[in-house]
């Protein structure tokens, strides 16, 4: 194995990470929700509507940037495919996650351009959803098969660990608590001013600053073989991506977990979104303790994305698969039981803290089997493949992930709509999270022959 050209790979997961640990979970999302609540409450609304209002925008926004990766993921795969060329790729889309990070500078506290702000985060999310779909597609050759679960996990666990350290320094060093000071006591770094929320604003233009800095690693190291490079043929990618679909109906085992995958992957996503949304609104948690809790996720996730990691490498993907959702389903029925008044029915005394210790705990459940799921899904989609064929599996992977990737932030925003309700609007990630869990009894654990 070439260790450096798999430490190159790993820091793609260490730059990009942040994206997600401090805009889509913890830092951004939390701040976006609190300044679309007060906008909405200034417009009028009661507190419960501003609420739902605020999370079933994000909701919009996000179902918005899923439709343009579902229809356009596919398409650049196969187009990639064919190429042979991966790297030009990743060079484009991370300029996208730059510019839709640095962008959410712009949403000030005073005067909130919110469809702006939803605009830049969804065009740095497309950059990391199609980046990621590259850099997947590099996993099988990097090492032999029986290795692959360990480096996928570590992978992961490395990413996420990126994440923890950009939010810690993040929390000491910009973003403001209530008093104006960040948690290390001291006023946000580079004279940025707490009363016009810079500090917390900058969490945009750090990630991207993080994002520039830590991919050098991977454009050092991650070279593509001599000799790639072919012309783009988009009829002859289309054609190859037509075969691969067709292909499903002979390998029953690889279109079930195409499906489960694609439906856990998406309201895995989801929840990782609307955490942040959920615990402003509902909890009323400020930025700084949403940031404090995704401390305790990102480090959960940082072991058990490692230990999963050689779980799988022991007893094989499918277990760690079957675990992870079961959690995670465990997780969201929490969510939709609990709030500020009563947990599973059972009333609170007011002021009660056990909403906040239960949603702790919560928070570490996702990380930690989030980062399992993902990684041990990575595996077994190489057991569905073989290295000769591996960047069209991988293509067919992409296009099951991204396909529906508009359905669980769409179906949130429009039960929050219809009901009113922000605990009930996460109900629909349970029966996705089940409905996976079922496919998964048509996949076999050894993967399945191609045709």
């Amino acid at each position: 194995m070439n260790r450096k050209r798999i430490w190159g790979w790993w820091f793609f997961d260490w730059a990009c990470q942040p994206y997600h640990t401090l805009l889509v979970t913890f830092i951004f999302s939390i701040y976006y929700a609190e300044v679309a609540k007060r906008s909405f409450i200034a417009e009028g609304m009661d507190a419960a509507q501003a609420g739902a209002a605020a999370q079933s925008l994000w909701g919009y926004g996000l179902a918005i940037g899923g439709v343009v990766i579902a229809v356009l993921a596919p398409v650049l795969g196969a187009v990639a495919d064919t190429t042979g060329r991966r790297l030009p790729w990743v060079w484009f889309f991370s300029g996208l996650i730059v510019v839709g990070a640095a962008g959410l500078w712009g949403l000030t506290p005073t005067d909130p351009h919110l469809i702006a702000a939803v605009a830049f985060f969804g065009v740095g999310l497309i950059g990391v959803e199609f980046a990621t779909i590259f850099t997947n597609a590099m996993l099988p050759s990097l090492a032999p098969r029986e290795e692959i679960g360990r480096l996928s996990g570590s992978g992961f666990a490395f990413g996420y660990l990126g994440g923890l350290v950009a939010l810690a320094i993040t929390l000491l060093g910009f973003a403001e608590t209530p008093s104006g000071l960040t948690l290390a006591g001291i006023p946000p770094l580079f004279g940025l001013d707490a009363a016009t929320r810079e500090g917390t604003r900058f969490v945009g233009p750090f990630t991207a600053i993080w994002f520039v800095i830590f991919m050098v690693p991977f454009f050092l190291w991650v070279k593509e073989p001599a000799g790639t490079g072919r012309p783009i043929r988009l009829g002859l990618a289309m054609r190859e991506l037509g075969r691969l679909v067709r292909s499903l109906r002979h390998r029953p085992s690889l279109a079930n977990w195409l499906i489960s995958s694609m439906l856990s992957r998406d309201a895995l996503n989801a929840l990782y979104g609307f955490g942040g949304v959920y615990a402003g609104t509902v909890l009323g948690w400020p930025v700084f303790l949403s940031g404090v809790f995704g401390v305790v996720s990102a480090l959960s996730a940082v072991v058990i994305s490692w230990l999963g990691g050689r779980a799988d490498r022991r007893w094989g993907p499918k277990p760690v698969i079957l675990a992870a959702i079961f959690v995670l389903t465990l997780v969201c029925i929490t969510i939709v039981a609990m709030d500020r008044q009563s947990v599973m029915g059972v009333p609170l005394a007011a002021g009660s803290k056990l909403p906040d210790i239960i949603f702790f705990v919560c928070g570490a459940l996702i990380g930690g089997a989030g980062g399992a799921l993902q990684a041990a899904s990575r595996t077994m989609m190489v057991r569905h493949t073989s290295e000769e064929r591996a960047t069209e599996a991988f293509g067919l992977y992409a296009l099951s992930g991204k396909a529906t990737a508009f359905l669980a932030p769409f179906l949130i925003a429009l039960v929050t709509d219809l009901t009113g309700s922000q605990r009930v609007g996460i109900s629909p990630l349970i029966v996705m999270f089940l409905l996976a869990i079922f496919l998964l009894n048509w996949v076999n654990k050894n993967g399945e022959a191609e045709q």
